[in-house]
């Protein structure tokens, strides 16, 4: 899961206004965060004997269950996304309704935080990120693409997730050193959606793929555009397209305008700045041709700057930031 809206201490703390339940078993505790369709509760899932295991909540908002359509998409791909089993994908672990009858999904939860988070408490610090660990990180969120670019369905037939929605909110990194991506399951009915909140489209059109702003459809190559965009913020610090009108920004997005990334930190090795800039390409037969291709060059970069990056050191790393 991920977090849209930042939580002031009064709203981590708010309790749920209806039932503490959900289907009789699931115990909802506090907000962890709000975005455009959903509230997301920490909670606890019960069981008998006194069983009980700490669970994200995702709770559809009354006007988007109030859709029938948005409703139905929901439900279609939180169906996908359960059977969508890796260890850098935030897994599902239920569906249902609520006594309402609004849908709701649980996840895994994922004590952390999610990359945005990460890249602004490095600038308020005034401190550059260390490009060993984001490199690192790019590696476990390629891990996560490749296993749903590559999925196949029970028949054995090519059956490909397309994330749709990469931003740095949806890369969550567990205290335990593990990237993970989140929101697969709601990735095409947010799509159907942006329109309709106050800066709900320049947030997500900065990290749209050039040929989708021309109507292209989502594919791998339009989730790797997207890591690149998310890899190129982790390195800078910054976001690619500040300070610029929505309509400025669509143009810009659709011409694939991005800063060198070698202009933003001179001490990139240039076999890292060149993955990027691959991962960025115009046109997407220029980019990688899986995920699995990124992965190898990302992970080959490590290796010949000799940086072994355990998960350990991801944690430690992590650790310092709190």
């Amino acid at each position: 899961m991920s977090v849209d809206d930042p939580l002031d201490d009064d709203d981590r703390n708010t309790v749920p206004d209806g039932p503490a339940r959900l289907a009789g078993k699931y115990e909802l505790v506090s907000v962890l965060g709000r975005g455009g369709m959903a509230t997301v509760w920490r909670g606890f899932l019960h069981g008998e004997q006194g069983f009980r295991r700490s669970v994200a909540i995702k709770q559809l908002l009354p006007g988007v269950a109030a859709s029938q359509e948005l409703s139905s998409m929901f439900v279609e791909e939180a169906r996908v996304v359960s059977v969508l089993e890796h260890p850098n994908v935030v897994q599902v672990f239920d569906f249902g309704r609520d006594d309402e009858g609004q849908h709701f999904i649980v996840m895994e939860l994922v004590e952390g935080l999610d990359l945005g988070t990460w890249i602004v408490r490095h600038v308020r610090r005034g401190k550059k990120t260390a490009w060993p660990i984001v490199a690192a990180i790019g590696v476990d969120i390629l891990r996560g693409l490749g296993a749903a670019h590559e999925r196949r369905n029970d028949a054995g037939a090519s059956s490909p997730i397309f994330h749709r929605d990469l931003t740095p909110s949806n890369v969550l990194l567990s205290r335990y050193g593990i990237a993970k991506l989140g929101d697969f399951g709601l990735a095409r009915a947010a799509d159907r959606i942006t329109v309709t909140g106050p800066g709900v489209v320049k947030g997500k059109l900065a990290y749209v793929a050039p040929e989708m702003v021309s109507g292209a459809r989502a594919s791998a190559a339009s989730d790797l555009y997207s890591l690149g965009i998310v890899l190129w913020e982790a390195l800078a610090s910054r976001r690619v397209h500040d300070d610029v009108s929505e309509v400025e920004l669509f143009v810009r997005v659709g011409r694939g305008d991005v800063p060198p990334l070698a202009k933003e930190r001179d001490d990139l090795p240039r076999g890292l700045v060149a993955v990027v800039e691959r991962l960025l390409a115009l046109r997407p037969d220029d980019r990688y041709v899986s995920a699995s291709e990124a992965r190898t060059a990302l992970a080959n970069v490590l290796r010949l700057e000799r940086e072994h990056v355990t998960q350990d050191d991801i944690a430690a790393y992590l650790a310092e930031l709190r």
